[in-house]
């Protein structure tokens, strides 16, 4: 009747079961998570950051090489 579901996790290519896990080790496997987690979005953010930069940099150098108006 009512079967108990566990849920497959893989560490270093080994299949465990997450609820087999202690709390300790639940814990950090959370914590792998979220670190993950958080350096994917230091990536995105580090690839928005380093478009911005060129474009503005491209930007400065444009315009220090653009002729000048004369008044």
């Amino acid at each position: 009747m009512g079967q108990d579901k566990k849920t497959p996790i893989t560490i270093d290519g080994k299949e465990y079961q997450y609820e087999d896990l202690t709390k300790e080790q639940q814990q950090l496997f959370h914590h792998c998570i979220d670190l993950d987690r958080k350096i994917d979005s230091a990536k995105f953010n580090l690839d928005q950051l380093s478009v911005g930069k060129a474009t503005f940099f491209k930007m400065l150098s444009d315009s220090i090489s653009a002729p000048k108006e004369q008044a």
